[in-house]
Order: structure tokens, then C-alpha cells, then sequence
């Protein structure tokens, strides 16, 4: 089965929003603004990064693949490689979790303050995700939660995102079904204050350390 948005409840879920039709028009821009700030502002913080990667384990330093954006569409998401090389060739598409033994040392510190998201401001900038959002899922677990939670293929009715409502209530401590809890009370509820208070929470999740997926 193909995963794709649900048409009859997408009117539903922007229904509330199409009253502020400036909303999506000031997330885009602020999109733009942030990204560009924020690839400038981390250039050396990338270039450190890139080093660490390489001097820790062998592989690539970016690391890509296919995620489900809005409506479906296929898009490459860009990581900082925070595994070891090939680590699915063993263990098959899995959901990362916490103390994930296929993680490297310098991976543990780019999760734990998610600096391995860093590279996804190029995303952000291309348009095919946003700064606030459900985080981008691979079509293979995404078909896999929409088997264990219908209405998973719901949160395709929007952009997603770099950080989340679900990210900043919990990461890797919730469930997938939490998860898309908290991603459908955001889509419903989005706004531009509730994704400032949402990056303002992620930004506090990176200073302490507790990392999110």
C-alpha cells in the first residue's frame, strides 16, 4: 500500500488554519531567514564537525536518505553520519532509540545536542522541509506505523520538520503512537507563536543535552 495523505482529512486539519492565510506566507519567510542565518552562523561549527567524523570512524561525513515530505513527495534528507558505516546492512530499517549501539562516540555528542540535524538548513532552504514540523519518516517505517496507527500517513499534510512539538515533549522517550499524538495536536493548533515556542524548547533541549529524534 502506498502512502500518501488522507484528501478528506486534510480540509479538516488546515481548516482552522486558512483564517491566518499570512501563516504560511511568514513560515516560509522566516524559514528562508533562519536557514540562510544559520548556515552562515554554523559554518565552523560544520567544518569542526566534518573533521571529528572523519578522524573518529571511516565513511562518509553527510549522511542521505529518502524521507516522505509534504503530500508524499520523496525528498533527501542530509545528516551529519552519526553511525557506522553501513549500519542497516545488518540489522534492516529500524527505528534509531536511545543508546543505540550502531551510534559512533562523536555520533553519541551530535544526537545528544542534535547537531548531526545541522545539514538540514539546506533542506530547510530548498523548500522541502521546514523549520517546525513532524519529523521526516522513511517510507519503509512510515508504511509500517500506518499499519500500527491509522491516520500516521496524516502528518503528510504539511511540510516536515527539522524540530517538533513531539521533540521537545519527549523524543526518544515516546512511542510512535505519542509521537503522532503530538504531531497532530501541532498540525491542528500550528501557528506562528507556537513555532517560536517550539524552537525556543528545542533550543533548551540542545543546551542540556537531552537530544530528541
Amino acid at each position: 500500500m502506498k502512502i500518501k495523505p488522507n484528501s478528506d482529512k486534510e480540509e479538516i486539519l488546515h481548516d482552522k488554519n486558512l483564517a491566518n492565510i499570512s501563516y504560511p506566507f511568514f513560515k516560509r519567510l522566516f524559514d528562508i531567514i533562519f536557514s540562510l542565518l544559520g548556515i552562515m552562523i554554523t559554518i565552523p561549527i560544520m567544518i569542526s564537525i566534518a573533521i571529528a567524523i572523519k578522524l573518529d570512524s571511516s565513511g562518509s561525513i553527510i549522511f542521505k536518505q529518502t524521507r516522505l515530505g509534504k503530500d508524499a513527495k520523496r525528498f533527501s534528507i542530509y545528516k551529519f553520519r552519526s553511525m557506522i558505516q553501513g549500519a542497516e546492512e545488518k540489522t534492516g530499517a529500524i527505528w534509531a532509540k536511545e543508546n543505540d549501539c550502531r551510534v559512533t562516540k562523536v555520533g553519541k555528542f551530535l544526537r545528544r545536542t542534535r547537531l548531526d540535524e545541522l545539514p538540514q538548513l539546506f533542506n530547510i532552504l530548498k523548500g522541502e522541509m521546514t523549520l517546525v514540523g513532524p519529523r521526516p519518516e522513511r517510507p519503509i517505517l512510515a508504511q509500517k506505523f500506518e499499519d500500527q496507527y491509522p491516520g500516521f500517513e496524516d502528518r503528510l499534510v504539511v511540510k516536515p520538520g527539522l524540530t517538533g512539538l513531539a521533540q521537545v515533549k519527549g523524543g526518544y522517550n515516546l512511542s510512535a503512537g505519542q509521537k503522532l499524538r503530538f504531531d497532530m495536536i501541532y498540525i491542528r493548533e500550528r501557528n506562528l507563536f507556537l513555532d517560536l515556542w517550539i524552537v525556543f524548547k528545542t533550543i533548551v533541549v540542545m543546551i542540556k543535552g537531552e537530544g530528541a529524534r
